[in-house]
């Protein structure tokens, strides 16, 4: 008979780590089993049946390097469970610097209207629009990553919070419309390093990852040049960072009339959030 160590093995051979491999069998189990904290403690048995489907998806998992995420259909973010698939980039930790960060400017300024520029899954979005007073508008260029923004939104109960709309960057801004603060995770991957790239993280869209400049500084260009026309005077700009990237957005950033730049580090001491104000 299987065991969860049996399915623990499954993917360890396969060279996930130990600590990740004990963690994906566990939201695996939760989601295929429905089998909980609450039924260890109760002494409730896994149903053998329930069990193999977990080692099946083990299986998948250790020989596609598919991500967990796409196996059972969501990722944790922030405390919330999000919707993801093959047309919107799977939430990251360093993600959550970004948004506590935003939230801490949207709170402390009393900011009421906020654009989210590649809103994918529209993590971003939601976790602005559940933590502060903020109307927030979500843009991305994928009809498949709106749709799937739209439903977390409906799941998150933020409708008319969290609102969102087709454009490539600012392209469908409308006209006299301001914002208080933008926020963004742009695709900040050069092209040239996909065939470096971790296995499960070809499975994001390219879309959302990669750029067609040496750089990775594309998106940064292009969000901060337009910025300036649709920000109010004084409003805040935030970006997640590519690894060594933050000198060169700060000076671009600089050059177009933002100051009080901050650059926020995360666990691993990356530069990986900045914030400037205009």
């Amino acid at each position: 008979m299987t065991t969860i160590q049996d399915i623990v093995k499954i993917l360890t051979d396969a060279g996930i780590e130990a600590n990740e491999a004990n963690i994906e069998v566990k939201l695996l189990i939760e989601h295929f089993c429905g089998y909980g904290v609450k039924d260890i403690i109760m002494g409730k048995k896994i149903d053998p049946a329930k069990l193999e489907i977990v080692k099946e998806k083990a299986l998948q998992r250790a020989k596609t390097r598919e991500p967990i995420q796409h196996i059972i259909g969501f990722a944790d973010f922030m405390g919330e469970k999000f919707i993801v698939n093959p047309s919107v980039l799977i939430p990251r930790d360093e993600t959550e610097i970004l948004v506590r960060k935003a939230i801490d400017v949207i709170n402390a300024n009393d900011l009421k209207f906020a654009l989210d520029v590649g809103t994918g899954s529209g993590c971003i979005a939601c976790m602005i629009a559940k933590y502060t007073d903020c109307q927030i508008i979500g843009l991305d260029i994928s009809t498949d990553a709106l749709n799937t923004a739209l439903d977390n939104a409906s799941r998150l109960n933020l409708f008319n919070k969290a609102i969102f709309r087709k454009s490539d960057v600012f392209s469908n801004v409308k006209p006299g419309e301001v914002f208080d603060v933008i926020v963004s995770n742009p695709p900040y991957i050069p092209i040239k390093e996909k065939a470096e790239i971790q296995k499960e993280v070809l499975y994001d869209p390219d879309l959302a990852l990669y750029t067609d400049d040496e750089e990775g500084l594309t998106f940064y260009q292009r969000i901060i040049s337009g910025a300036s026309g649709i920000l109010k005077p004084g409003g805040f700009l935030l970006f997640e960072l590519g690894i060594d990237q933050a000198d060169k957005v700060a000076c671009i950033m600089k050059e177009n009339g933002f100051k009080n730049i901050e650059i926020i580090k995360d666990l691993a001491q990356i530069d990986r959030v900045i914030v400037g104000q205009l």
